[in-house]
């Protein structure tokens, strides 16, 4: 394509006369800069989705054994399993019958986040409803209007239902369970709910990119008349309780699978968080709103014996080597080795206890101990209280730092990675209400 476009850049230049050449000139250097960077960004793009792979695929050997994939491809359920710790929330396993009932190939889905279902006629008050749900780690069940990969629209009942570690508490995936419903009108008294959930205004604000989301409902409710909207709700069907049990059955099902085959590992899941479990410090709705910052960075939590870290980011896991589970819940201090200098480190422990940010140059090491040179930035991050919540550690390497690079100073992407981790501190802190408040 690239070279299509020189071709026809040069074409026009030649074709012209003297005194417009330098036009030509300068839109075909625009046409072949432009096709460059779309080149890259294709390749930046392969490079993600070559990086998520690897994220998905430990998503599963860190919780499972291998056998849970045949024995989840037995059941005839139509389902879904996501990972709220991978930037993006993506689908981390489809069933067969899921992929059946769309149209979907399986490389089509994994990877992706569930929105790529939804269409003009789902209901975006719903979206949002199933946000808020994954925000409060709570189950949430309801009718939903999706679509199939042909286009073809659909009524089902969306059933999800969070998975916990039984370990530390967290929700480690989320189980969407998807049963097809028959298309029948909801009655009046359903109606009515409708009718004020479609006409009614939105009565909750919800954080992180609801603030936008908000926005498109109110600016699609103003464009949508009357007519369409009194359609739509007409159209709504409700699951009868015989497909509500199918929903209840399915979620047993899967569960029942992912116990046993997280018992084979030691690193058990279980339905419903444990009492005497040691809460993790994260919710899925900031573990979510975490992934969309890009650099390499950790979240620790002083609140917590040893500090642990109990946010790591891509960016920080495809630096070091390590995988997720080996990370959460350790001190920073693993990533030091025999030549990291003791001055660097009291420069932190300093920070810490003074509750200041810091800047430092210290060599760490990767998991297979090649050593590099590590240019960290710590700075504590507050509450919508106030409060100290959580220490945020941004790390560049140095090779990268000093190499030629455009755009934003490496100093200045880790200032923007400190504010946009503050943001969603305090944005969820304030809307959620913060266990630390």
């Amino acid at each position: 394509m690239n070279n299509l476009r020189l071709s026809r850049g040069g074409g026009g230049a030649h074709n012209n006369t003297v005194c417009t050449w330098d036009l030509g000139f300068h839109h075909h250097r625009h046409q072949y800069t432009e096709g460059t960077q779309k080149h890259t960004q294709v390749m930046e793009e392969q490079g993600s989705l070559q990086q998520i792979g690897g994220l998905i695929e430990s998503s599963f050997n860190s919780c499972y054994t291998s056998w849970v994939y045949e024995a989840l491809d037995e059941l005839e359920h139509n389902f879904t399993i996501t990972d709220p710790t991978i930037s993006g929330h993506p689908i981390v396993f489809a069933s067969n019958g899921f992929l059946k009932m769309t149209g979907y190939l399986k490389d089509e889905v994994i990877g992706r986040n569930g929105r790529i279902f939804q269409g003009p006629r789902t209901n975006r008050r719903s979206i949002m409803e199933i946000r808020e749900a994954i925000r409060e780690e709570k189950n949430i069940s309801m009718s939903l209007l999706n679509y199939k990969k042909d286009g073809t629209p659909f009524w089902m009942l969306f059933h999800l239902s969070p998975i916990f570690s039984k370990h530390d508490g967290r929700v480690i995936h989320f189980v969407s369970v998807q049963i097809p419903i028959s298309r029948r009108k909801a009655n009046s008294e359903d109606g009515n709910r409708w009718q004020e959930l479609v006409l009614g205004s939105c009565r909750r604000e919800v954080c992180s990119d609801t603030v936008m989301e908000l926005a498109r409902c109110r600016a699609l409710d103003s464009f949508v008349d009357t007519d369409n909207r009194v359609l739509e709700r007409e159209e709504l069907c409700e699951a009868s309780d015989s497909e509500k049990g199918k929903a209840l059955t399915a979620i047993g099902s899967i569960m029942s699978v992912l116990t046993h085959y997280s018992e084979l590992t030691g690193r058990l899941v279980c339905g419903n968080r444990s009492n005497s479990a040691v809460i993790c410090s994260l919710t899925s709705a900031l573990n979510i709103s975490l992934g969309r910052i890009k650099q390499s960075f950790v979240l620790t939590d002083p609140q917590l014996l040893n500090m642990p870290i109990v946010y790591a980011s891509d960016a920080f896991l495809n630096m070091t080597g390590y995988n997720r589970q080996e990370v959460l819940g350790r001190n920073c201090r693993f990533l030091n080795g025999p030549d990291t200098d003791p001055k660097a480190i009291g420069q932190i422990k300093d920070s810490i206890q003074s509750n200041q940010a810091c800047s430092v140059r210290i060599l760490n090491y990767r998991k297979d101990r090649s050593s590099f040179w590590n240019f960290l930035h710590i700075s504590p991050v507050r509450n919508a209280s106030a409060k100290i919540a959580f220490y945020v550690c941004v790390q560049i390497e140095e090779a990268v730092k000093n190499g030629v690079t455009q755009g934003l100073s490496p100093e200045t992407r880790q200032l923007g990675t400190v504010a946009a981790v503050k943001v969603a501190v305090r944005t969820l802190s304030m809307t959620a209400g913060s266990s630390r408040s």
